[in-house]
């Protein structure tokens, strides 16, 4: 049995990606910082939790033994965040893959490492749909250090310390932990906004495209990543839909498939934008998932109709519970 570790264990996206590995017979580990509560798994589950820091390199060392595919979502994910203090984002972004890497080197055992990046690494896109022969121009902080991370990445692998391969999430939500960031996770905020009966609130006429990825497709390109090393090895792929949607379209079906639910109507404001605002927010960005697809067989399978109403379901239940 090979064993997988995870990054980032205690959020949403590891918690797919972790019943996806163990339905298909891997042993994993579940690495997360002290004091975040992993979701639980099944009675009998091949899982181990590891408890530790991946800006610790002693701690990342301990993690990287005996395991076969490495999936690195730790990530600081704010580009707020990121802009109003660089130094700390390249301790949460940068350094964990370099001590990640020195640590695969120092162990001779070569794993396939898959990276959590993000579509914003190429910056505004000037032509839809985006695929990976798109030029890299990030336009904030937080873009620039997740794709340092990707290219050191890339390096150890044609260094031949690692295999690797990065995944370019566009905009993933779904069932699961909430965002440690309020400018992450904005389309499952809405809809516990929504189901408490809050007014949506939405900047300008919210006309800019976004391509949403449900949870569980998303979790299972990188399963499928992690098991394709020759075909994703040291490449990066853009990972996406293919289907644009307007913010405001995607907010007002939060408003109507909620409005169904709760029996009464979710108001939707429309606001000014607040001068803060990040240039990358402003961006229409749809993806060509057609190497992704080539490379592991991947292809969506969640509409966003059907994805929302599922994550209106796991909050209500959510909600019901308490």
């Amino acid at each position: 049995m090979t064993r997988a570790l995870i990054t980032g264990g205690a959020g949403y996206l590891a918690a797919s990606l972790a019943h996806d590995l163990l339905a298909a017979g891997r042993s994993v580990r579940r690495m997360h910082r002290p004091g975040k509560a992993a979701p639980e798994a099944p009675a009998g589950a091949a899982l181990e939790d590891f408890v530790g820091d991946v800006t610790r390199r002693e701690d990342v060392e301990r993690a990287v033994r005996d395991v076969d595919v490495v999936f690195h979502l730790a990530s600081q994910t704010s580009v707020y965040v990121a802009e109003a203090d660089p130094e700390a984002d390249v301790t949460a972004n940068v350094l964990p893959m370099l001590y990640l890497l020195e640590a695969c080197r120092a162990l001779g055992t070569r794993p396939l490492v898959i990276f959590a990046g993000t579509v914003t690494q190429a910056g505004i896109p000037k032509a839809l749909p985006v695929d990976e022969s798109a030029l890299d121009d990030p336009c904030t902080i937080y873009d620039v250090h997740k794709l340092v991370a990707e290219r050191y990445l890339k390096h150890y692998s044609r260094s031949g310390f690692v295999r690797g391969a990065t995944l370019r999430l566009a905009n993933v939500y779904g069932p699961g932990p909430k965002s440690s960031r309020a400018d992450r996770g904005v389309l499952n905020a809405m809809i516990k906004k929504a189901l408490a009966g809050e007014t949506l609130k939405l900047y300008g006429t919210g006309e800019y495209l976004r391509d949403y990825v449900y949870v569980e497709d998303a979790a299972r390109a990188f399963a499928l990543a992690g098991s394709s090393p020759e075909a994703v090895d040291g490449k990066h792929f853009v990972l996406g839909t293919g289907e644009g949607h307007t913010l405001a379209h995607a907010v007002r079906l939060v408003a109507e498939l909620v409005a169904e639910r709760i029996g009464r109507s979710v108001p939707v404001e429309h606001v000014p934008p607040p001068a803060s605002l990040s240039p990358i927010e402003t961006r229409n960005f749809v993806a060509n998932p057609g190497a992704l697809r080539a490379a592991t067989g991947w292809a969506p399978r969640v509409s966003l109709r059907a994805g929302i109403s599922r994550t209106i379901d796991y909050f209500w239940g959510m909600e019901e519970r308490t």
